[in-house]
């Protein structure tokens, strides 16, 4: 055996040992299996999707995806259904398709297609270059917002309210104390740099919301014979097993329910808009992982600082974002936890079939993922928003010359940022500060910053902010 793998994955070429990069591939499945109960979590809240489905919908997708990269790339990156992107779907394309979860994986199909040959004539990589640098870090910054707002909301913590839109919940409503509890067991976690930090601190909200219920400060939901929801704070966290066979696909997935796909009250406007912005987003996140990763390996980088085999990295996520559609989940990606297993050693390809091995094996213990609750995962989405906003440093703010605010680039980044979460919308967010970028570009008489490809997105999103269609 060890023969066979030094000889499939080049082992030794790589400075690696099979021992290494089990090690490598346990880890980076540590610090990436939150994403089993929080993508199910985010999806059904905002779709009504069955959360079983999506839970065996999210381990399979982690499962083809990582085996894929390793296959097509032969780099250590894992996937699975990208945190942003799945905010993206159920919030904003699922509501665009009159809340019709299958149309809208129809387009996730499309896009996935799309990506693979767009993929390989070099193309997406192409329109991801066109787009500004402090553009595309504030469409991170702003998607790690809107998800740190999705938390605050599932906890509780934030409520609508209908004079000022927004206000804090009931600080003394037990779910609330014991998301605030999590986040700072989290915080803590983090901060001692213990491996797996997202996941424990998803558990140990868990067990104290199971240890208050247990002692009666925590009741699970009374119903009426209407099936109303009369008393209690939430579903019981006791789990219903441990290990169960995977929940069924069949109400999720688009293999068996293409009858149902309905394109009739959508304007074409606005499936292209959504594909602007999916063609975005994801390239964004794509290759900014698949870079941020390697920035942690000194051998993967070429002089260049860029990644040798990035066209193939883009090929493995959009066949992956196409099957995932099938399957019923939102769009697959690389994940940045796969910098944990790189840390530690991981090089080549054998560390995702490790991990893909290890998703394998959690699909059976579904009970266990189904019991913990919204509250519980809710302070993984704000330090997920937390690691996705560092980068506001990075944004060229000012004048490199002169010092002073630049507001070409300022105004733009802002208006990403600030309108995702306040709008409810990613799309949002980017439509006006890609507007915003052009426009000031022009006026300041600045035509050399502005791409073509800017300029055909610009228009495309004034024609259809206006068009009546």
């Amino acid at each position: 055996m060890g023969n066979f793998l030094e000889n499939r994955f080049k082992l030794s070429e790589n400075k690696t040992s099979v021992k290494t990069e089990l090690l490598a591939g346990a880890t980076t499945f540590v610090t990436m299996v939150y994403i089993l109960i929080v993508n199910p979590n985010i999806l059904s809240g905002a779709t009504g999707m069955p959360w079983g489905g999506l839970f065996t919908a999210t381990a399979i997708m982690c499962i083809l995806g990582t085996i894929l990269m390793a296959v097509i790339s032969k780099y250590p990156f894992a996937l699975a259904p990208g945190m942003g992107l799945n905010a993206f779907f159920g919030y904003v394309v699922v509501s665009s398709m009159g809340g019709n979860w299958y149309t809208a994986l129809v387009l996730l199909l499309i896009q996935g297609v799309g990506f693979v040959l767009l993929a390989s004539i070099k193309f997406r990589e192409k329109i991801f270059e066109a787009i500004p640098k402090s553009m595309k870090l504030a469409i991170g910054v702003g998607i790690g917002l809107f998800i740190m707002h999705i938390g605050l909301q599932n906890a509780g913590f934030i409520v609508h309210n209908p004079a000022t839109l927004v206000a804090l919940g009931e600080m003394t409503s037990i779910p609330v104390v014991l998301f605030m509890l999590g986040v700072l067991l989290t915080g803590f976690l983090l901060a001692k740099k213990i491996r797996g930090g997202l996941l424990l601190g998803i558990l140990g909200t868990y067990l104290m919301g199971l240890i208050a219920q247990l002692v009666g400060l925590y009741k699970p939901y009374v119903f009426n014979e209407a099936g109303e929801i009369i008393s209690g704070h939430g579903f019981s966290l006791i789990p219903s097993g441990i290990v169960s066979l995977p929940p069924s696909l069949a109400e999720v997935n688009l293999l068996t329910n293409f009858d149902k796909v309905n394109f009739a009250d959508i304007s074409v406007f606005t499936i292209i808009t959504l594909m602007i912005i999916l063609l975005i987003v994801d390239g964004m996140d794509t290759v900014g992982t698949a870079i941020g990763v390697s920035e942690k390996c000194d051998d993967f980088l070429d002089e260049k600082g860029d990644l040798p085999r990035k066209g193939r990295v883009l090929l493995a996520d959009a066949i992956t974002t196409g099957v995932g559609a099938l399957f019923g989940t939102s769009t697959t990606t690389t994940y940045i936890e796969s910098a944990a297993g790189v840390q530690v050693g991981g090089r080549t390809g054998l560390v995702g079939f490790v991990v893909a091995f290890l998703f394998l094996i959690a699909m059976f213990f579904s009970p266990i993922f189904f019991a913990i609750p919204a509250f519980a995962t809710a302070p993984a989405l704000v330090f997920v928003g937390l690691f996705m906003t560092t980068t506001v440093a990075k944004i060229m703010w000012n004048d490199v010359k002169g010092g002073d605010i630049d507001f070409t680039e300022a105004l733009p980044a802002f208006l990403i940022i600030v309108l995702m979460p306040l709008t409810y919308s990613i799309s949002n967010g980017i439509i006006f500060g890609t507007i915003a970028f052009v426009l000031l570009k022009i006026f300041t008489g600045r035509f050399k910053e502005i791409s073509i490809v800017m300029y055909i997105l610009a228009a495309f999103f004034i024609f259809k902010l206006v068009s009546p269609f």
